[in-house]
């Protein structure tokens, strides 16, 4: 039988002996921490363990965190995500908590198991085609997050998700953005739909590429959308700046590097504007709504607060996994990109 320490050590960090609401650090890492539980409660439910046979309870408990809902996929009965309540003890209750969630939705990723393959994978194939937000597991995360912020207020709420589950959780904080509520969002390894232009060494080589994949993707808007084409939903959505985190060796989410640092490039050139415009816009949903099917890209986004980890990856489940978010030794570098 696994032992609680066990668990806690491949489920979560075991070097936050203290809680500090107010240190990012410990924040990214709780975040991280409970995504992965909603994995491990789905594994608990495929293995039929229950009680003290569970592996989740006892690390989420030491931070004090409490699951009031599973949420269930109405397809495979499968566990995809989570609403946790925090729940600290009255000696907790002082000013060092004040940045503590009273809420957290969360959103596992992929599970590779024989229960959920299937199922995930199909929803990996709605995404590639910009139509996870179309699926009832998107609706039933959706009315979740909506019911907590009614009740609770878009303050107390965070989400969180991990590759699959954070492209549920972009367009989650997208949609609920668009209404005018901006929430609280920590979206690790998010899957950005795209050839993966950071595996390119030669930065002069991958510098063209991006120029060109720019003025296409600009041009192709002008054409499709006309010279005063102004993509009134996407600026609306630039006060919202949810936490991205991404590895470089990664190729799922890799290229939200290029994606937000060449804007930059292109205002420093004096092409600012079309830098702009390719942001807001994709080859595939322009060509898509060239058929009359209305698509957006979940990757598209005006800001964030993104942070890079440049830690070797010895693998790709390294590189993808959700596990290097709490580490204390991962070489993380983080920047502010907003939209204007």
């Amino acid at each position: 039988m696994t032992s609680p320490r066990d668990v806690f050590e491949v489920s979560g960090p075991v070097h936050l002996t203290s809680v500090n609401w107010n240190c990012p650090h410990y924040q990214r890492s709780v975040a991280a921490s409970l995504v992965r539980g909603a994995s491990v409660l789905e594994r608990d439910r495929q293995k039929h363990r229950q009680g003290s046979e569970a592996c989740a309870p006892p690390w989420w408990e030491s931070f004090h965190f409490e699951v009031i809902r599973k949420l269930i996929d109405d397809s495979d009965f499968s566990i995809f995500g989570a609403i946790y309540e925090y729940r600290p003890p009255v000696s907790f209750q002082n000013s060092t908590v004040t940045k503590a969630p009273r809420f957290v939705t969360v959103f596992r990723g992929n599970l590779l198991k024989s229960k959920t393959f299937f199922r995930d994978g199909i929803l990996d194939l709605r995404l590639l085609v910009n139509g996870l937000h179309q699926t009832s597991r998107f609706e039933i995360a959706m009315k979740a997050v909506r019911a907590l912020v009614s009740d609770y207020g878009h303050q107390n709420v965070w989400i969180a998700g991990h590759s699959l589950g954070a492209a549920i959780g972009t367009h989650a904080g997208k949609t609920m953005a668009n209404e005018g509520t901006n929430l609280k969002a920590f979206l690790f390894n998010p899957p950005f739909i795209s050839i993966p232009i950071e595996w390119i060494k030669d930065e002069k080589v991958k510098e063209g590429i991006l120029i060109a994949k720019n003025l296409m993707t600009a041009g192709l808007a002008l054409f499709m959308k006309g010279p005063r084409h102004k993509s009134d939903s996407f600026a609306k959505l630039s006060s919202w700046v949810p936490y991205l985190f991404v590895n470089r060796a990664d190729g799922i989410c890799s290229s939200y590097v290029s994606y937000f640092d060449h804007r930059k490039k292109m205002e420093e050139i004096g092409v600012g504007d079309i830098g702009k415009l390719a942001t807001q816009n994709s080859v595939k949903d322009l060509c898509l709504s060239a058929f009359g099917r209305e698509s957006e890209s979940s990757h598209l986004l005006p800001s964030a607060n993104l942070t890079v980890n440049s830690s070797p990856a010895p693998d790709f489940k390294h590189a993808h996994g959700i596990h290097q978010w709490w580490s204390p030794d991962a070489d993380l570098r983080s920047k502010v990109y907003l939209y204007d």
